[in-house]
């Protein structure tokens, strides 16, 4: 009976055990072979799981800080990882790998490599070596991802010389938190900021440091302005600089704003693409091995279409003028803005040379005359009335010095700037007529040229007689800008109005684009334009080539504007200087830029 007991007890313990442990194989099925067990290494790996797929090793305290310290230098943002072989010679196996690291900026990285498994009893694990990760990683190494930047894109000009290069600048700020006295290191710092500013004040400085927490920026200075100050804004204990990189001016002289307009339009894009590589670092922090390297990308360097000769001719032209004076030079054939000057008494009023508004005076003829032309009222060889003055509705209109001429061809009343043949032939156009001419000549129209304002020109139509009469002499309500007049030059010089632009590449936005000039008025106007030259008002440039213009003096409050617009080969050009009265200062600017130039310079395109 005793025995029959016994038997049924162990019966009994024998069927709960085989229960429970029906139940433990339900929950956590023993891994059948070297690959399932690799692939669960894996897949902990790739889970970040670095404990987990440690403990699945013959040295999970080793293994576990090798993973992670792997995972940490490649930055990885993922991992994907399969096995590929299998070879079982008995307690020992060989699992063929696949990885396929996801980095950080979309990088991809890829390789194969074997992983040693070992058994014990019936469980199989990963005998642990770097190797593991990597083939050819030793056991004292390990990976890290590097970095490298692309050079940055340069900015040149036409002639190819560089405008903005690659530097470095000098961010400096104030923060009040570490300041011992804000008010004494404020006239400190003012005081050797101001040569770079004027307008930096220490009382401005104290007043915003103390607005805001952290450190306030007051000033970014290149290398050259830093290394005058830095020893001075060392000994402010308040002041903080930081080196920043950028692209800097070659030469701040060289149309400063306008080139400043480039470098907000392209600073975002000449970064390039980075190179990328994966290195084998020894325990010392040694590179030893490169296992994968992506170069890095450049972007091309970006052109402008300014002609460094050209402006710098222009520049100094125009700055040996005390008056506000300007020059813009357009190549007439393709539209590219040559040059761009302004002194520094027209700087103050920002870029009107591109974005100005002025009445022509009698540079304006070029678009009347055209008018008249077009609407078959005269040709160069109509003759026209020439009186000292004439009256139109209430208007009285006087030539210079009321000049008188008699009656002459119209060609010669343009040479001479006859005010009354003018005003007598716009007093015949339409009340559109003048509006409509000077859209042909890009006058009045509206181009969204990249990097740079713009501004052409207003030309309204005039239903009144009196106001019709003086658009035609270039006062009334016409206004335009010297970039407008260069295009106007443009469009006589070339036969058509070219579409401007300043980058290279980047198309121009025109506005109702409107029809050509005919090539009866492009003839016409031309040999009017050459006898201002020879036998006009502008003589005084007879010695610089084929020069093509017309001058003008616009009156306005206080004086009267100096204009000469015109063109020589493929150079258009427009000069003013505000309130600069005769017309022969401006004539002497234009010229003093052409005699910079190597004789004929550009006058074919090239």
């Amino acid at each position: 009976m005793r025995a029959h007991v016994a038997s049924l007890r162990g019966v009994a313990i024998w069927s709960v055990t085989a229960v429970l442990c029906g139940l433990v194989v339900a929950c956590t099925p023993r891994v059948a072979g070297p690959e399932a067990a690799a692939q669960l290494f894996f897949s902990d790996f790739a889970s970040q799981d670095f404990r987990a797929a440690a403990a699945r090793s013959d040295r999970p305290g080793e293994a576990e800080g090798a993973l992670a310290e792997v995972w940490g230098g490649l930055q990885a943002e993922s991992l994907v990882a399969s096995t590929t072989s299998t070879r079982i010679d008995g307690d020992s196996a060989t699992v063929g790998y696949s990885y396929e690291w996801h980095l950080p900026r979309e990088r991809v990285w890829q390789y194969t490599g074997e992983l040693h498994m070992g058994r014990s009893g019936d469980q199989w694990s990963v005998r642990w070596a770097k190797s593991a990760v990597h083939p050819q990683l030793g056991n004292r190494q390990t990976l890290q991802l590097r970095s490298t930047p692309a050079p940055r894109a340069r900015v040149n000009e036409h002639a190819g010389s560089d405008v903005l290069v690659p530097g470095t600048v000098y961010g400096v700020a104030f923060d009040a938190s570490r300041s011992k006295d804000i008010s004494s290191e404020a006239r400190a710092v003012a005081a050797a900021l101001v040569q770079f500013d004027p307008s930096i004040g220490a009382q401005a400085i104290a007043e915003s440091v103390t607005a805001v927490s952290g450190p306030r920026g007051l000033m970014r200075l290149g290398e050259e302005d830093y290394d005058l100050v830095a020893d001075r804004l060392a000994a402010i204990p308040g002041v903080v600089v930081t080196e920043q990189s950028d692209l800097v001016s070659t030469d701040r002289t060289f149309a400063p704003d306008l080139v400043g307009q480039v470098k907000k339009t392209v600073i975002g894009e000449v970064d390039g693409t980075a190179g990328w590589s994966v290195v084998i670092v020894n325990q010392y922090g040694v590179d030893t091995d490169v296992l994968t390297e992506t170069k890095p990308r450049p972007v091309p360097s970006v052109s402008i279409s300014l002609d460094r000769p050209i402006q710098v001719a222009a520049q100094n032209a125009v700055s040996a003028r005390s008056e506000q004076a300007m020059t813009v030079v357009v190549e007439a054939s393709t539209g590219a803005v040559l040059a761009v000057a302004q002194n520094a008494a027209a700087d103050r009023d920002g870029p009107v040379a591109l974005a100005g508004q002025y009445p022509p005076g009698s540079t304006f003829k070029i678009i009347t005359s055209g008018a008249a032309m077009a609407s078959g009222l005269a040709t160069p060889g109509t003759m026209v009335p020439c009186p000292g003055r004439i009256t139109v509705g209430e208007r009285s209109i006087p030539n210079y010095n009321e000049f008188a001429l008699g009656t002459v061809s119209l060609a010669t009343a343009f040479a001479r700037s006859c005010n009354t043949s003018f005003a007598d032939l716009a007093s015949r156009l339409a009340p559109d007529a003048l509006h409509v001419a000077a859209a042909r000549f890009g006058i009045g129209v509206d181009y969204e040229v990249v990097g740079m304002p713009t501004f052409t020109g207003s030309v309204p139509p005039a239903d009144d007689l009196v106001e019709r009469t003086e658009d035609g002499f270039g006062q009334g309500k016409v206004v335009v800008s010297p970039f407008g007049m260069a295009l106007a030059a443009a469009t006589v010089a070339s036969g058509r109005t070219p579409v401007p632009y300043l980058i290279e590449g980047r198309d121009t936005v025109v506005r109702d684009d409107p029809p050509q000039v005919s090539p009866d008025v492009v003839e016409g106007l031309r040999d009017m334009m050459r006898l201002v030259i020879t036998s006009g008002t502008a003589d005084r440039i007879r010695d610089q080539g084929d020069v093509y213009g017309k001058t003008g003096e616009a009156e306005v409050e206080g004086g009267s504007h100096s204009w000469f617009v015109g063109y020589r080969g493929d150079l258009a050009f427009a000069t003013l200087v505000v309130r600069g009265g005769s017309s022969d200062n401006a004539v002497a600017v234009t010229r003093d830029m052409f005699a910079a130039l190597p004789p004929g310079y550009r006058d074919d395109g090239a």
